[in-house]
């Protein structure tokens, strides 16, 4: 087959916009720099645009890793017992592949990382909930980015974590403390119970979590460690980690191919 002959394969659900109100259809998208980190370590990043939950199982058959992307919209508030706000921008088809995705890459020992959204899809899919507002909450900090057209500052390190000893958080790291960036506005509240928190912001939101007796590596984060990830070794090595994961599953998934 000729995918096998590829570098390990990574499937990024795509997010769906209606980007041209003349075409009431939408688009397929995805941000370059999920991709673009993708491809800096070595894999290659997969769309299957039209997927939906049904054809979760036989696409997993063909990838080596599952990465669920940050976006713009936000997890449908129905989905975790809480009503919608009227400032959400949902995008329900993502949410429909996303909470298939986790539990059957989960099952499959399929590595799996998510990333902002992808780590409150995580906890969603597995019976978590969130909040829709973490910045209006009582004793939370606002989390959200800051008002500026740079993405630079958008994107700068904005507090730190506190990462449990011991954890591969803190292997990542060289450390239990480090500084990541911030630009959520939902994060997660009831936490599912296959989750197991590993960093905390410093109000004690949970930002980084590890699946509890996952076959594989199956990590979720609130930051986005695939921003300019080269200059930044604690978000490196965990992508690194990622990537080996992936290889290690296409070894397995094609012996004896290159």
């Amino acid at each position: 087959m000729f995918l096998s002959k590829l570098m390990p394969l990574v499937w990024l659900p795509a997010c769906h916009r209606n980007l041209d109100l003349s075409d009431p259809g939408g688009y397929t998208v995805l941000a370059d720099r999920y991709a673009a980190a993708v491809t800096a370590l070595g894999l290659q990043p997969v769309l299957f645009p039209m997927a939906t939950e049904l054809d979760v199982d036989h696409l997993l058959q063909l990838v080596d890793g599952v990465l669920l992307t940050g976006s713009p919209s936000n997890v449908e508030a129905t989905r975790f017992g809480a009503d919608a706000l009227p400032t959400d921008l949902l995008d329900p088809r993502r949410d429909a592949l996303t909470m298939a995705l986790v539990p059957a890459a989960l099952g499959s020992g399929t590595p799996l990382l998510g990333v902002c959204r992808g780590l409150q899809e995580m906890n969603v899919a597995l019976g978590g909930s969130l909040h829709q507002e973490v910045h209006a909450q009582a004793g939370l900090m606002d989390h959200r980015e800051p008002d500026d057209d740079d993405l630079a500052v958008q994107f700068a390190p904005r507090h730190d974590v506190l990462l449990t000893p011991g954890s591969a958080f803190a292997r990542w790291a060289d450390g239990t403390r480090a500084q990541v960036n911030s630009l959520h506005g939902q994060g997660l509240k009831r936490l599912a119970h296959t989750l197991v928190p590993e960093a905390l912001a410093p109000d004690g939101l949970v930002e980084g979590v590890r699946v509890a007796d996952a076959k594989d590596f199956a990590y979720g984060v609130q930051w986005h460690p695939e921003w300019r990830h080269q200059t930044h070794p604690f978000y490196q090595r965990m992508l690194e980690a990622f990537a080996q994961a992936c290889r290690d599953h296409r070894q397995r998934r094609t012996p004896g191919q290159p």
